[in-house]
């Protein structure tokens, strides 16, 4: 009974840490975000400001090993896929701290990326400066950019769709849906939803 109530406690807690949002004083929808320079896996230097072209960014913290981020990669293919072209590519950030999280590390992302045929740059926030910034909290967690002059402006915060873990069970696609609206000129109707996925690994002091 004991080990049984053990389960129970430990189950619960994944599915809260899942589901739940946490307010950390990253930015918020409307709010001006900072550049960044992150490592990519092909050992280059990447910056949102090399993207002159681009009208904005979907920008997804993302990692190698949690469920929901896994599930999620066709669909970040996609995505990038469907709005490179149009100005909105996808960019995508491991933020775990390696230490913590096993097979997170830099030579397993690009394995991961060439496994998979990612078509969008796997950066590495090594010394995590840039996901607390943002304010990610789960992996995945999604950040839409548009681009306002020299300003990038952040028009949606949350999942990519209503399905964390199956496609085939997706009715409201959140990422397109904005982007959409974006290239049309229009603000996203819906700009916040709830990040669902596993927790960033970060040392606890």
């Amino acid at each position: 009974m004991k080990t049984f109530k053990t389960i129970l406690v430990l189950t619960v807690a994944a599915v809260v840490s899942a589901f739940t949002i946490n307010d950390n004083g990253g930015y918020k929808v409307g709010d001006v975000a900072s550049d960044f320079k992150l490592k990519n896996i092909d050992d280059t230097m990447v910056s949102l400001a090399n993207y002159k072209k681009a009208k904005g960014f979907i920008v997804v913290f993302t990692c190698n090993k949690c469920p929901y981020s896994v599930a999620n990669e066709d669909r970040l293919i996609a995505l990038d896929k469907k709005y490179k072209e149009k100005g909105y590519p996808v960019i995508a950030i491991n933020p775990n701290d390696p230490a913590v999280s096993s097979g997170d590390d830099f030579e397993s992302m690009k394995v991961r990326a060439k496994e998979k045929g990612f078509t969008f740059p796997y950066l590495f926030d090594e010394g995590q400066k840039v996901y607390p910034m943002y304010g990610a909290t789960k992996t995945p967690h999604v950040y839409i950019l548009s681009k306002n002059k020299s300003k990038l402006i952040v028009e949606y915060i949350g999942a990519i769709d209503d399905s964390s873990r199956s496609e085939s069970n997706v009715s409201e696609r959140f990422v397109e849906n904005a982007v959409d609206a974006l290239l049309k000129g229009n603000k996203p109707t819906k700009t916040d939803t709830r990040a669902i996925g596993c927790s960033i690994k970060y040392k606890r002091s």
